[in-house]
């Protein structure tokens, strides 16, 4: 059965690539009055409901620091649609201005409509990249934006660079027979009783396949085989892309946490984790923008 596309992997745009050559397109669809304007605060952006709030490009406050653009790509109807990405910082979730409820992609991201879910990831991912990566990596200098907002051309030695994706492996383990699910609690969720799929970054010279096993070893202590695709999606935290898979124990009884990342495993049923998706315990799982929240609903059968 095929899984369910994971929160952030909804979008509906056409990123309308072709476009991005024109130097002046910007500046041409900032004076559109069709153009709509996404604007963003490091990982949070305004949101009213299950929508974002998008802008006229005219009431964009590009007072509030330094404010880098881009483009998205066009909705349904055609119309442009813009990402202005501010340096200074957003204040937490829930706080309110007029136009909406400043919230992050981590929090508010999986309840969104497709079409917002998708253009709130790629914001925040371009986002992070224009203030992590203003200077060419080679000489040092500094490295103007161009391609619309999709790569900096270095103003020294002429290199340019394009935004940065950094692969991850997440796994959902279970053991032989099927019946229950490998979830580890990071050190850092203890105080919450919080449970999760196991990953990590891929490494240099590594296959996805070598990855996985790795970390299931490293973290919980297990061999793994019979490693199946699910699905992925982008998750800028930093600037990682997340491809999610399910695999097999080779012999349960070895799950055991590493003590310094992973203070605690512990395999579950499906009643647990259904009843833990419902939020009625036994124990808290990842937030709904999560590919691990999609990647134990999969297991379970369900859609949650």
């Amino acid at each position: 059965m095929r899984m369910q596309p994971p929160a952030l992997a909804r979008s509906v745009f056409e990123p309308s690539p072709e476009e991005r050559s024109d130097e002046t397109l910007l500046d041409h669809l900032r004076a559109d009055p069709t153009t709509r304007v996404l604007t963003v605060r490091g990982d949070r952006a305004r949101v009213r409901g299950d929508r974002l709030v998008w802008e006229a490009p005219e009431l964009v406050a590009t007072g509030a620091g330094n404010t880098e653009w881009a483009f998205l790509g066009r909705a349904a109807d055609g119309s442009a649609r813009l990402i202005a990405a501010q340096s200074v910082p957003a204040d937490g979730d829930g706080d309110v201005d007029g136009e909406g409820s400043w919230a992050s992609l981590r929090m508010s991201g999986g309840d969104l409509a497709d079409e917002d879910a998708g253009a709130f990831v790629t914001a925040v991912a371009l986002g992070r990249w224009f203030a992590d990566f203003r200077f060419c990596p080679r000489c040092g200098a500094p490295a103007r934006l161009r391609s619309a907002g999709w790569s900096r051309l270095c103003t020294g030695c002429g290199r340019e660079q394009f935004p940065r994706t950094d692969p991850a492996v997440i796994v959902a383990v279970s053991d032989a027979r099927n019946e229950r699910l490998l979830l580890g609690q990071n050190a850092a969720w203890a105080v919450d009783n919080r449970f999760s799929t196991f990953a990590g970054f891929v490494e240099a010279g590594e296959s996805l396949e070598t990855a996985i096993r790795r970390e299931v070893a490293e973290e919980a202590g297990v061999v793994v085989d019979d490693l199946v695709y699910r699905g992925s999606q982008a998750w800028p935290y930093p600037r990682s892309l997340m491809l999610g898979f399910h695999a097999v124990a080779t012999d349960a009884s070895r799950a055991r946490p590493d003590g310094e990342e992973i203070v605690a495993v512990r395999w579950f049923d499906r009643a647990e984790i259904r009843s833990s998706l419902a939020g009625m315990g036994p124990v808290m799982l990842p937030g709904s923008a999560s590919i691990a929240r999609r990647l134990i609903a999969d297991w379970c059968g369900d859609e949650a």
